[in-house]
This record gives structure tokens, C-alpha cells and sequence, in this order.
């Protein structure tokens, strides 16, 4: 059975957020890490509803995060302990010293990576 740990995971640093991740049979799954608040929503432009078109499982490990979504009204606020699921179509807030592990299908993830690479590279030129 695949498996990952913080320890064997590959690790990316953007700037205020740490991702330990790997993929395993078709699956990626995440630990990111935030250093400081985030708002995702310049991130996700150029996705479909500009928000991302990727469904995530996950747990929060510590922290606060909250979703908006483009088909309600409202917004969805998880904390450490609470589990998740996010239907595509979400934009992601998140506090600072936030943690959680994410499950996402890996090609769904793809186009959603490829926009935050370049949208963050594009704000930072």
C-alpha cells in the first residue's frame, strides 16, 4: 500500500506556505502549511467561476480556514479537528499558523496547480 509522511514527502516552499506532498495511486495528497493569512482568490483566475475546479478531502490539523463558493451564498468555516469536503467551485481563505492534510484526484488537481504557479508568477514580476 502507498504511503506518505511528513518525512518522505516532496516539499515546496512558496513563499509563506509549505507543501509536503505526494501522490499516491491517483490520489495527491497534501500537507500544507501556512505562515500567514492567504486569500486564494487573485491565485484562482483563469479557472473555470475563477475558483478551483478540484474536489478535496481533508482535516484540519490546527488553525482556521474558510470557503466561499460560486454556486451559494455564504461561507463554510473549518477549524482544527473538523474533516472536509469540497465540491469543485471554491475559493479558500486561511489564517496564519494553519495546517491540514488534503486528498485530491490527482489529474483534477493538475489544471488547478498550473493556474496558482502562474498566477503566483505573475504577481510577483
Amino acid at each position: 500500500m502507498p504511503k506518505m509522511s511528513r518525512e518522505t514527502a516532496e516539499v515546496e516552499h512558496h513563499g509563506p506556505v509549505t507543501d509536503r506532498h505526494a501522490e499516491l495511486d491517483g490520489y495527491t495528497v497534501n500537507i500544507v502549511t501556512f505562515d500567514q493569512d492567504i486569500d486564494t482568490t487573485p491565485l484562482l483566475k483563469g479557472l473555470p467561476g475563477d475558483a478551483c475546479s478540484c474536489p478535496h478531502w481533508g482535516v484540519v490539523l490546527k488553525g482556521r480556514l474558510s470557503f466561499t463558493f460560486t454556486d451559494r451564498d455564504g461561507e463554510e468555516v473549518y477549524e482544527a479537528g473538523d474533516v472536509f469536503y469540497l465540491p469543485p467551485g471554491h475559493i479558500q481563505k486561511v489564517a496564519g499558523g494553519t495546517e491540514y492534510i488534503q486528498f485530491s484526484p490527482t489529474e483534477e488537481l493538475r489544471p488547478v496547480s498550473a493556474a496558482l504557479v502562474r498566477n503566483m508568477q505573475a504577481m510577483q514580476a
